[in-house]
């Protein structure tokens, strides 16, 4: 049957009868009446001929859909109720169609075959190739939208002629109660007032009211839109639960909100600034409310005034744009010291451990907690890579020091010594893929994070006690508040409070940017302690032939935008380098932002700095990279410098044309 099947699917006979019916005419034209009928006979035989050949092709083609559909369902497609179809897979033409797949998608049944393409368009046939049985995709026909299924067979004829079943399943109601069930699920808002407490400090309750009553309405004239229920939780705090369907609007004007908030300032002229924590696609309320707890608590630990979205999958993130406020409380450190304190004294041992390439500030601040374990008389491990880091120096003194001789040791041997009632703290960093041992990180239970970098998605969790601050300048400065509280200054070794101020230079640039009355009154204990800025300063010398190299790759850097200078290296340089060249840029004037690219094996490497109104960190962000406003970097693995350049000047682009 399929060889006779196959010989019938490329004929395009009625070609033929255009012409003898030319023939025909012309025969009559030229008087020639004889050959004129006789011609029209022939015409007439033929076409007779072909309609039986087409009514016997249709039943070959219905016995064949028969077979296919009893072999795949079990049951007459010939007969089906649902729409089926015969089709060529070579070129998508429609062999056969049951009457509903005709009512379906109007294929009318003419000697020209239409493709299958045309009556649903979009669809592709592929798939029956490669032996799916179901299109991954909806299609729609005269209005009505269709899920398709089918089975693809070889034809026995020469050419061994693909053909395909299709079947239509009508699922347009289904499929309109599908959509607006998702565009009606709940996402649950958190708003929260970022700086309420230094929004009214020193108030009259008169001026408190005035300040909460301007809140409201600027809240509740952004939400009327949204046809959902605000409520007011806490004297800093709202609850908006709408439906997703509205969640567009919200994301397409960018949360407007968080600007038409800072219309709002207290008599001394501070404006008001929000957070957004928005939570959706949870099963049930409870859910939802706990992403948007999540979401807000992300916002606010990458310095506020900005929309965070948690999904069942991932974190989106809105906003952020602006310089981080400080707005910090010594109550927390002062608590966290005491956590801390109370956590180390229950270990067996302790290990600390910062971000891979450790920097001054990563060592410093591992210093700082190892005081602490000194204070409580807890062996401790600095976990750090002796052959990959940038305060080798700074290294050399530490191990000279007899209480330190033997404190720097590898992941692979911290493993070995690691038990169940090891703790682990994480200094200046909060990303798992960033530390110097991600093994270790995951091997040990009781993890504590201290690091001032603004939060990524993919940060360090669960973790025990966290003391995490955005607004502060470096990791060493909020070590060092720990041992405010923590320590007597009896406690603290001079090359401990060396070590400490050092990051504090590194991070501020000598306490140039990102700086705080905290962080001179940090600076101030250190320096109480016998921490000397002149020899911290030699530790942040270059050699002559380093000096050389950074002025090299600031000659090659560029500029873009008439205020960001770029260089791209085509060869590589130590992290030191180009972070000391991106730093040297932003002394030039008219340049608020720089980045420095160069090749480290098979990964390309960013440091970027910001004295402007660019957000380096929001820019490094969808190339993998974190840090802060003014300081980010990134690593960016099997690319070259020239396409990482091109993603950075696209993520440049849509941050200065959000």
């Amino acid at each position: 049957m399929n060889k006779r099947l196959g010989k019938v699917l490329h004929t395009h006979i009625w070609i033929y009868f255009v012409l003898l019916a030319c023939f025909a005419v012309a025969a009559l034209f030229a008087e020639q009446f004889i050959l004129a009928a006789v011609e029209s006979i022939v015409t007439a035989i033929a076409l007779a001929a072909v309609l039986l050949q087409r009514r016997q092709q249709r039943k070959e083609l219905q016995k064949f859909l028969s077979r296919i559909s009893q072999e795949q369902t079990g049951r007459d497609g010939a007969d089906s109720p649902f729409p089926v179809a015969v089709i060529r897979l070579s070129d998508g033409g429609v062999l056969y169609a049951n009457e509903a797949f005709v009512k379906a998608t109007g294929y009318d049944d003419t000697m020209v075959q239409r493709s299958i393409q045309e009556l649903l368009p979009g669809i592709q046939t592929d798939w029956l190739i490669s032996g799916k049985t179901e299109y991954p995709y909806d299609v729609t026909a005269q209005g009505r939208r269709y899920r398709v299924y089918g089975s693809a067979a070889r034809g026995d004829d020469p050419g061994n002629t693909f053909l395909g079943v299709l079947y239509l399943a009508d699922l347009t109601e289904l499929y309109q109660v599908r959509d607006e069930y998702v565009r009606s699920r709940p996402v649950v808002s958190i708003i929260m007032i970022d700086n309420y407490e230094e929004l009214t400090k020193n108030l009259t309750e008169g001026a408190i009211s005035t300040l909460n009553a301007r809140i409201n309405e600027a809240i509740t004239q952004w939400t009327e839109g949204y046809h959902g229920l605000l409520r007011r939780l806490s004297k800093n705090r709202y609850l908006f639960i709408f439906e997703k369907r509205d969640l567009g609007v919200a994301t397409e004007n960018k949360f407007s909100l968080l600007e038409d908030i800072h219309q709002i300032t207290n008599p001394s002229g501070q404006a008001a600034s929000i957070s957004f924590g928005l939570g959706l696609d949870g099963a049930t309320f409870e859910e939802c409310y706990n992403f948007a707890s999540l979401s807000v608590e992300m916002a606010l630990s990458r310095g506020g005034d900005q929309a965070v979205i948690k999904d069942r999958y991932n974190f989106s993130f809105y906003g952020g744009r602006t310089k981080e406020t400080e707005h910090r409380s010594k109550v927390r450190s002062r608590v966290t010291a005491n956590s801390l304190m109370e956590l180390i004294g229950q270990s067996s041992r302790v290990f600390v451990m910062g971000h891979k390439n450790a920097d001054m500030d990563a060592v410093g601040a591992a210093m700082g907690i190892c005081c602490l374990c000194r204070k409580k008389e807890k062996p401790f491990h600095i976990v750090l890579d002796l052959e990959k880091n940038a305060a080798s120096g700074l290294i050399e003194e530490i191990r000279a020091v007899p209480a330190y001789k033997d404190a720097f040791i590898s992941g692979q041997e911290a493993m070995l010594l690691a038990d169940n009632h090891s703790i682990l703290v994480v200094v200046d960093t909060n990303r798992p893929d960033q530390v110097e041992s991600k093994p270790l990180l995951e091997a040990i239970s009781k993890v504590c994070v201290v690091d001032h970098h603004r939060r990524a998605a993919d940060y360090i969790s669960p973790v025990v006690v966290n003391l995490h601050e955005p607004y502060a300048s470096s990791a060493a400065e909020l070590t060092t508040e720990l041992l405010q509280y923590a320590v007597e200054k009896a406690d603290v070794l001079p090359i401990e409070a060396k070590a400490l101020l050092a990051g504090l230079f590194l991070d501020t640039k000598s306490f140039h940017v990102r700086t705080g009355e905290r962080t001179f009154e940090a600076a101030a204990y250190l320096r109480q302690l016998g921490a000397e800025p002149v020899e911290v300063k030699k530790l942040l010398q270059n050699d002559f032939q380093d000096t050389i190299a950074k002025y090299q790759i600031i000659k090659s850097s560029r500029l873009y935008r008439q205020e960001i200078a770029i260089a791209a290296l085509n060869s590589a340089t130590s992290r030191v380098l180009a972070a000391q060249a991106a730093d040297e840029l932003l002394n030039i004037s008219g340049i608020s932002t720089s980045f420095v690219l160069y090749p480290d094996g098979d990964q390309v490497i960013i440091s970027a700095r910001s004295i402007g109104k660019a957000n380096v960190q929001v820019i490094l962000e969808p190339l993998g990279g974190g840090g802060n406003a003014a300081t980010a970097g990134a690593q960016v693995r099997y690319s070259t410098v020239k396409e990482v350049l091109d993603q950075l000047v696209t993520s440049i682009d849509r941050f200065y044309e959000a």
